[in-house]
């Protein structure tokens, strides 16, 4: 399929690689020009144009879709800033590829979880909770009953600062403090034990509400994250998997996800879902799947997504 040429699409990232490589290439083949934006390099300025927003290199207008690869961190006020100038993008009817709810949703562990048990997809019983009184309870009363918790960063990526606690190996490991890696929350879900040795987990990629690759993550430990030395192997992509995916990427109302599955003796079907991720790599699994998966991601940004924006939201007509 064709597409008109000139499309200009800003792909929102705080560093530019392989990933945002393969997206602009894509781009390209479709006759569509991505440029490479840092949100923290984007800000407001009511008098520069009729929608105030600045974004370098587009001067007074908009682009014609955004795909957004990347948030870099920072303060609470910074960040709002960077999802403030993509809500306001989509306000302008700009089809913003996943849009800023939709990362809101996905960054909070502890949103990702309640959406999902609202939706009944399955999940590892799961706590949020800003009393360090209430969190140690939490994990004497797991461990008493014979269970190790996972500890989470809120915020965090790849595997890092996880932490098992409760009971572990025959022994309590009771909890750290959660005053700096953790921001004075604890953020809480039951260990799912690996049902097999290696223990592994499934990443399946949902592009415009169809599940179309999966891959296992396998590892000696109980991180399973490539970055955290997992190995990627081809999987099928079974009903269950796509079903569960898809429900989890529609709970949490986003245009491509990476959803986490692991098997679990305790859930519905056999398998629960561990995570949702709104700005998901893709590296490891292009390895095992053939098909390009930044072309499908660029096909469903142009081919729908902006379609229907625009359809649905006329984009108001620019001043001089």
């Amino acid at each position: 399929m064709t597409t008109q040429r000139g499309l200009r699409v800003a792909i929102m990232t705080d560093e530019t690689g392989w990933h945002t490589r393969q997206l602009q290439r894509a781009l390209r083949e479709r006759g569509a020009e991505g440029r490479c934006l840092d949100l923290a390099d984007c800000g407001i300025d009511s008098h520069a144009s009729w929608h105030g927003l600045v974004l370098p290199g587009y001067g007074r207008d908009l682009p014609d879709a955004v795909l957004v690869r990347g948030i870099a961190s920072g303060s609470f006020e910074r960040v709002t800033k960077r999802l403030g100038v993509l809500h306001a993008l989509r306000e302008f009817g700009v089809p913003v590829y996943n849009d800023a709810r939709a990362i809101e949703r996905s960054v909070d562990k502890s949103m990702t979880s309640l959406l999902l048990h609202a939706a009944g997809i399955p999940v590892p019983l799961t706590w949020a909770t800003e009393s360090t009184a209430q969190a140690q309870r939490i994990v004497m009363r797991e461990s008493a009953a014979g269970h190790a918790l996972v500890l989470k960063p809120l915020f965090g990526s790849q595997g890092k600062g996880l932490q098992l606690v409760g009971l572990v190996n025959g022994e309590h490991r009771p909890l750290p403090s959660l005053e700096t890696a953790y921001g004075s929350l604890a953020y809480l879900q039951r260990f799912v034990s690996p049902t097999t040795d290696p223990g592994f987990d499934w990443r399946v990629l949902v592009i415009g509400g169809r599940a179309v690759a999966a891959m296992r993550r396998v590892s000696g430990h109980w991180i399973h994250n490539v970055a955290q030395g997992a190995r990627c192997e081809p999987a099928q992509l079974t009903p269950t998997l796509a079903q569960l995916a898809v429900g989890a990427a529609q709970a949490l109302d986003m245009d491509y996800a990476g959803v986490d599955l692991i098997p679990s003796h305790s859930a519905p079907g056999g398998i629960t879902v561990l995570e949702v991720n709104g700005v998901a790599a893709w590296q490891g699994l292009q390895r095992v799947t053939r098909f390009n998966i930044a072309r499908a991601i660029v096909d469903d940004l142009l081919d729908r997504k902006l379609a229907v924006t625009r359809a649905a939201v006329p984009r108001r007509a620019q001043s001089a």
